[in-house]
């Protein structure tokens, strides 16, 4: 990563805030109510009644209406089902449930249990399970109104199944609200059953009146409250409202707490209450509510709210550093002020949840192995980069993939002139929140953000986009690009022959297959998409020969008949039509026999460098589960420079063996696979000693990593990390870190004049990506070259010299882009056509063939390419397989 190149700040604000903001009564404006449920909903459900241990006879189900008004329940029904989804009973109601009420349903009556339930409201006959089941409150058209499944057997749920239950438990709601998911809303804990005559139980002890305290001593100083359970009464003035977005509450704090002075040390003056949005920002409230813990956040639950006045303002506490854990619960929930420079170290979750990864300081989180050897200085190196890092939230709950109402509203803080890319500094302009949310210190705006310009976005960041790829003053560039499953054989085509799933856009239209057997696009429009960023991105490189991986192997489709380069004959074709002036290497003429769908190729500009004899592939069975390497020759234009390339994509971190080593999955493949590439190198298949060689590609390893140790120990030098160290091609999992690498023996490290990362891709949001197109209402797709792929290309510049007796190309001849020689139209190699090269066509080294080990039809292939060899005498089809 470097540092930014063109910073653009936003029209919010240019600078940190450096001083302490008030909020003060009579603030910005009231926010609309929002009610908390607007249906009866399931409060608790007991099977265990009457079996052995309980003390209740009967089984029950307890419903509650949050509304403001009294509910007709004729004409609903409760079913109970088996965990399996078997309807074991339905019962009507009859009667109504009043306003803050609850109805007792009584269902079956077991062998055991001493005390009755309290007076129910509707007998009913359901044998509950005591362990798992499914309970449907369904209204009277027969749609389900509720919906609670209990137990980890239970198949249907609301998001998540709440916990099992027992003969002495049942499951309640923590919260007499219904956020759609039953892990989260319901507990197991006492049966209480509650009927409409009956606050619940037998002889029930009355409830003692609410206590007035601080917010300060609601939080205590640990991680819970030590007055959770209580009724409480408190003061607080409301600094922060979510009125839509789901987190559906305030945060308040204790009125002239905040700024430099703390009067009570250790301990939080700020919390969050839930249910209640009717408030106004700088306002001042009495709540009275029931203290709870949400998730590890402590939170004041079932509010009361009262207006009060003379409430002193409170000052947002200035934050010169990331906050410790401890120091963060003492802040929990109160108003804060970042100062100095935060790094973004993660936007992968903007486009789904609308938050983002912050790193404090001026760089953002990296790989750990990318940096330090894997073992114990990985795992410390992680745990540092976890302690530097937080959350900036949105003010929203909402999934942006998934619901409807996120969809139809502009992504937080995303835009072109915006990117939020990893790597981007940004400083804050206004207050936020400490908040804990899914398990991570998050900070939280005052406000929900609705897109790039709302006014409660407290961010100040910058557009570091490069437009142009890093000057690596050569004569020559040489790139290697992962294209990201680029296919011209679709999902929808596939989908004609058999199945073939895919991911919609919020119009339910396809955009990207799913898990089929191509890869990438699957709709015709999602592939001109896809296309347009890929050919703008290489016809910007300014390179004279590319590398490219993740592109289709079309002799591997199965229910098409191509050849194994028509894909990547029609891409040049596409690069070519938009300006370009490429050829590609076309394959040898003997080929893996079972390959993986995607492969490794070359494209080159001949008016810049001609390829020497024919490719060559190390049909090594290292490779077997990635892709084989693929090597070609070329000659220098006008000079009389000569090199190799290798293209290279080693096995997935994402699938195989775990060998422990804290380097992915996969590790000893891509150790074998380093070990068979630096072994043909080395010339028991392929090399010379006095050739300049590279081998680049997607390495599937980080810098620090086992297999790259392989390759830098056989004398190859890392030339992005030497010449831009600090630069990085992927992300994942808010790390960066170089997977992509371009590796130069000796002879080759002296022809480099410098190189570096085109940052266009593994930094920018996938949201601007062809596949995320339109879902989201922005429109967040261009055809430029950022979001082109997940990686990022790597370029490499050489000094190769000029010839001033040699002709410009091999032959005497201009060459133009197309088709290469030995090449039919659709991507095939035609042995007929190959052409006895000239001298400046001949290899440096020659490389004798071995006969591959593919069966007899392999065996065959061979002879054929002997025999041609033979005929054409000089021609360098190079059929190089290392057996083990």
């Amino acid at each position: 990563m470097k540092p930014p190149q063109s910073p653009i700040r936003n029209g919010r604000a240019a600078a940190m805030l450096l001083v302490s903001v008030a909020i003060v009564a009579g603030g910005i404006g009231a926010a609309p109510a929002h009610a908390v449920s607007d249906h009866v909903i399931i409060s608790e459900a007991y099977g265990g009644g009457g079996n052995s241990g309980a003390t209740y006879t009967h089984d029950f189900v307890e419903l509650y209406n949050p509304t403001a008004t009294a509910v007709d329940l004729a004409g609903y029904s409760v079913n109970y089902y088996s965990a399996g989804g078997n309807l074991g009973n339905s019962c009507a109601l009859s009667g109504s449930i009043q306003a803050g009420g609850y109805f007792l349903v009584q269902q079956a009556k077991g062998a055991g249990g001493t005390t009755p339930l309290p007076t129910p409201d509707i007998t009913c006959s359901a044998a509950m399970s005591g362990s798992a089941g499914i309970v449907r409150l369904l209204a009277p058209d027969s749609s389900t109104i509720d919906l609670v499944g209990y137990g980890s057997s239970a198949t249907q749920f609301e998001t998540a199944p709440a916990p099992g239950t027992s003969s002495v438990t049942s499951v309640a709601r923590a919260v007499l609200d219904d956020t759609d998911d039953n892990s989260v809303d319901f507990a197991a804990g006492d049966p209480t059953p509650r009927a409409s005559a009956d606050s619940g139980g037998p002889d029930p002890e009355p409830e003692p009146g609410p206590e007035a305290v601080t917010i300060a001593e609601i939080q205590g100083t640990g991680a819970e409250s030590p007055l959770r359970g209580d009724a409480v009464t408190t003061l607080g003035l409301v600094t922060a409202a979510y009125p839509t977005g789901g987190l559906r509450g305030f945060f308040m704090q204790t009125p002239g707490s905040g700024g430099s002075s703390d009067a009570t040390p250790g301990a939080s003056d700020g919390i969050f209450v839930y249910g209640t949005t009717d408030v106004e920002i700088g306002s001042c409230y009495t709540v009275a509510a029931t203290v709870s813990e949400y998730q590890d956040l402590t939170e004041l639950t079932s509010a009361t709210i009262t207006s009060a006045t003379d409430c002193d303002p409170v000052e947002a506490t200035a934050l010169a550093s990331l906050p410790s854990q401890s120091e963060s619960e003492a802040l929990e929930g109160m108003l804060v002020a970042p100062r100095g420079t935060y790094t973004i170290a993660n936007n992968y979750n903007l486009n789904t949840y609308g938050t983002l990864g912050l790193a404090f300081g001026d760089e953002p989180l990296y790989q750990a192995t990318d940096v330090v050897e894997p073992g114990a200085a990985a795992e410390a190196y992680e745990l540092a980069n976890q302690a530097n890092s937080i959350v900036l939230d949105d003010g929203s709950s909402w999934n942006y993939m998934q619901n409807a109402e996120a969809q139809a509203s502009p992504l937080p803080y995303l835009s072109q002139d915006e990117p939020m890319r990893t790597g981007s500094q940004v400083t804050f302009v206004q207050p936020v929140v400490m908040d804990y949310r899914y398990g991570a210190w998050t900070y939280q705006p005052v406000g929900q953000i609705i897109g790039a310009t709302d006014s409660d976005d407290p961010l100040a960041t910058e557009n570091d986009r490069e437009a142009e790829p890093p000057s690596v003053g050569s004569d020559l560039t040489m790139a290697s690009f992962n294209v990201l499953n680029y296919f011209t054989e679709l999902g929808a085509d596939e989908d004609e022959v058999k199945s073939c799933d895919y991911y919609a856009d919020r119009n339910g239209d396809p955009v990207a297959t799913d898990y089929c057997e191509v890869r990438g696009a699957w709709s015709p429009a999602a592939f001109d998409d896809q296309r347009a960023k890929l050919v703008n991105a290489v016809n910007s490189l300014g390179a004279g020969v590319v590398a490219l991986s993740e592109i289709e192997t079309s002799n591997m489709v199965s229910w098409i008949d191509r050849g194994r380069d028509y894909t990547l004959s029609e891409f040049v074709d596409e690069l070519n039509a938009a300006g370009g002036n490429w050829a590609y290497a076309a394959s040898p003429l003997v080929t893996p026999s079972d390959e993986d769908i995607i492969r490794t190729a070359f494209i080159y500009d001949p008016s810049i460098v001609q390829p020497t004899g024919a490719s060559e592939i190390l049909l090594d069975d290292a490779f077997a589960n990635a892709r084989y390497p693929l090597a070609q020759t070329w000659q220098v234009a006008d000079s009389p420079t000569s090199f190799t390339t290798i293209a290279n994509h080693f096995k997935s971190k994402s699938s195989g063996e775990d060998d422990g080593t804290g380097q992915g999955l996969s590790n000893a493949s891509r150790v074998a696979q380093a070990q068979a590439l630096v072994d043909w190198v080395a010339g028991e298949g392929s090399g010379s000693a006095d050739e300049a060689i590279f081998l680049m590609g997607d390495f599937n390893s980080y810098s620090r990593e086992s297999p790259v140790q392989v390759i830098e120990s056989a004398g190859f030098t890392d030339v992005i990390g030497q010449f831009d160290p600090g630069s990085s091609t992927y992300q994942y999992s808010g790390r960066l870190g170089s997977l992509d690498h371009v590796f130069a023996n000796e002879q080759a490290l002296a022809l480099v004049s410098g190189a570096g990362v085109w940052d266009i891709n593994a930094d920018e949001s996938i949201a601007m990506q062809y596949s995320r197109r339109n879902y989201n209402v922005v429109d967040f797709y261009t055809t430029s070259p950022f979001a082109s792929s997940d990686h990022d290309p790597v370029v490499v510049g050489l000094d190769v010299g000029d010839d001033q007796t040699g002709d410009q190309t091999p032959g005497g001849e201009q060459l133009s882009g197309g088709t290469p020689d030995g090449a039919t139209p659709d991507g095939t190699t035609d042995a007929g056509d190959v052409t006895t090269p000239t001298a400046s066509q001949t290899p440096v080294a020659q490389r004798p063939g071995k006969l591959p080990s593919t069966g007899a039809a392999g065996t065959a292939m061979a002879l054929i390419g002997l025999v041609v060899a033979a005929l054409t005498a000089t021609v360098a089809i190079r059929m190089v397989v290392r057996v083990r």
